[in-house]
């Protein structure tokens, strides 16, 4: 008798790597990985023009995480067509877009991190009910109530993903892979330490304004002397960024590339804009700064159990794929338990 095969959906690196980690926690199954993609016709319109290449449907973030996987022995099965499996469960980094085809199984959201501040557009690609994707970033993420089961960081995740239209029974603060012990980063041979460190945003990349003078001024105002390191994110124009850091502080220290966290444990202050890193700095105990509200941050910083979301999040993937009855009778079973 064949195994039951479980397709993860995956996206940036980030999220590659988080699903990694479940898959690795579920080895009764056979598992399969796929870049996020769409049978939506205006989507793939899109992506087949590279017009969506800044997202995780394609250019750098398909790259890597393809490098990824092949890096790894992982099995591609992109938009199922490669290896033609009927799943049995799909495992989801973003609920913005699910394949038509998904939807017909078991399916299970997985937080990736924090989410984009709720625009004016954003708000209006929602009241038209247009593909949540169009609203050009993460906003929504988690709040389209379209997966059977969500996966949530923390309890103030969770409280948002309600907010925003996700029904409360389907959630379940599992903490997320990455993000979940962030001590660990503390044991590391990153040669500085004492520094300012900034986390930038690819805000530009996605459509946004960013004036990156005024911020670098800021970041150079605040440091007050300190040494600065840029760790730049990786969908951003790193040639552009680099030139703009060097040109307004030519002292700094510009990374592209390297352990992020590693970077935040050694750093005395941390500066980010709409940085997930920032919830390493607070669970590290660092001084922060964002773009966001910084109280607010702290109530939506995700759980930290010692590195066990990756099992917590495979035990429901496994009671789920094993379950007979309905998604109902499953939330509803009162011993339904995780690590």
């Amino acid at each position: 008798m064949s195994r039951r095969k479980i397709l993860f959906l995956i996206g940036s690196l980030n999220q590659t790597t988080q699903m990694h980690q479940i898959a690795d926690a579920l080895p009764e199954y056979d598992c399969f990985f796929s870049q996020i993609y769409s049978d939506d016709a205006m989507i793939k319109w899109l992506v087949k023009r590279g017009w969506l290449n800044h997202t995780i449907f394609g250019g750098v973030f398909k790259k890597q995480s393809d490098k990824y996987i092949a890096e790894h022995g992982l099995r591609n099965d992109y938009a199922c067509s490669i290896y033609h499996n009927n799943y049995d469960l799909a495992v989801c980094c973003t609920d913005l877009v699910i394949p038509r085809g998904l939807r017909k199984i078991k399916t299970v959201f997985v937080q990736e991190g924090m989410t984009d501040p709720v625009t004016s557009w954003g708000k209006i690609v929602r009241a038209l009910k247009l593909p949540p994707v169009l609203a050009m970033n993460t906003a929504f993420n988690g709040s389209n109530n379209i997966c059977d089961i969500y996966c949530a960081a923390s309890e103030g995740y969770r409280q948002q993903f309600i907010k925003y239209g996700t029904a409360a029974e389907r959630i379940f603060v599992t903490g997320i892979p990455n993000y979940d012990n962030v001590a660990i980063h503390n044991n590391n041979d990153f040669p500085y330490h004492d520094y300012v460190m900034v986390a930038t945003s690819d805000i530009r990349e996605l459509g946004g304004r960013d004036d990156r003078a005024a911020f670098i001024g800021r970041c150079v105002q605040t440091a007050a002397g300190r040494q600065l390191i840029f760790k730049l994110h990786p969908n951003e124009n790193r040639e552009r960024a680099t030139a703009e850091i060097k040109q307004y502080a030519p002292q700094a220290l510009v990374y592209t590339e390297g352990n992020a966290g590693h970077m935040i444990a050694n750093c005395e202050e941390l500066i980010t804009q709409y940085s997930t890193l920032v919830y390493m700095g607070i669970a590290l105990g660092k001084k922060v700064h964002s773009y966001f509200d910084v109280a607010a941050l702290k109530r939506l910083t995700p759980l930290q159990n010692g590195g066990a979301s990756a099992h917590n999040i495979a035990a429901i993937c496994r009671g789920y794929i094993e379950h007979k009855g309905s998604r109902a009778d499953f939330l509803q079973q009162p011993e339904l338990q995780y690590a």
